[in-house]
Parts: structure tokens; sequence; C-alpha cells
């Protein structure tokens, strides 16, 4: 019975007996805090930076797209939001914060008669199907 209690305590003072293992410690997690800020904070903060250029650059007749996939030319602002003019007098009003980005050159300008076209023709084609059956 004695020798089992003695088994914890030498256990104990050996593990004890280490003065480094607190700097260690130390060393190791300010190593986690160097990379979690290099890997993490530092290009989110970047990127929170360029978007919010972006957002402040914004003017009147930009073309624009929105987190939702609306393409529209900005038609206003208010106090918080952008006045989109998506079609002829179709306006609607989003945050400013939905703003995704300025709209690229191969995005909404492409010959949509000719998508229509094909559209059209593989609608006037039959589908074929060929039915099997048990015999």
């Amino acid at each position: 019975m004695v020798g089992s209690i003695k088994l914890p305590v030498l256990l104990f003072a050996a593990g004890s007996s280490n003065g480094g293992s607190g700097f260690s410690f130390l060393l190791l997690l300010g190593a986690l805090v160097l990379i979690w800020y290099v890997l993490i904070i530092r290009p989110q903060s970047s990127q929170r930076h360029k978007t919010q250029e972006m957002l402040s650059a914004l003017k009147t007749g930009d073309r624009v797209v929105t987190t939702g996939g609306l393409l529209g030319t900005i038609a206003g602002f208010g106090n918080n939001t952008v006045h989109l003019q998506i079609n002829g007098q179709v306006k609607v009003e989003v945050l400013r914060t939905a703003i995704a980005g300025p709209q690229k050159a191969d995005q909404g300008s492409g010959d949509k008669s000719s998508d229509n076209k094909k559209s059209v023709e593989g609608a006037e084609q039959e589908p074929q199907t060929v039915a099997k059956g048990r015999k």
C-alpha cells in the first residue's frame, strides 16, 4: 500500500523539476500567434481594405455586379444603399456592401440572340427516346 502512494508523488516531483517548460510553452504560443496573424488576420484585413476602396470609388453610371448576381448600372446612392438600374425602367435598391465589384467586359455583353437561337433550335428537335421492354 505504501509503495503505490510513493509512485504518483515521484512522478509529480519528476515533472516539476524541469524549469524551462514554461518558457518553451510561451515560445510555442508566440509562434502560433505569429503564424495565425500571417496566414489569417493580415490577408483578411488587406482584402477588407481593397473592398472598402472599391466601394468608396463607386460613382453614378458604373456597371457593377452584386453578390446575388445582378448586373446593373448605378443610378444613385442612398445613405448606405445603391440604386441599380437593371433594365430600362427597372431599378432596385441594394446595400452598398452587396456590390461584389465592377462588371467585367465579358459579363452580360455577349450576343443574347445567338444564345436564344441555340435554345430554340434545341427545343424544335424532338427528343429521341429508346423504349426498352421485357420480352
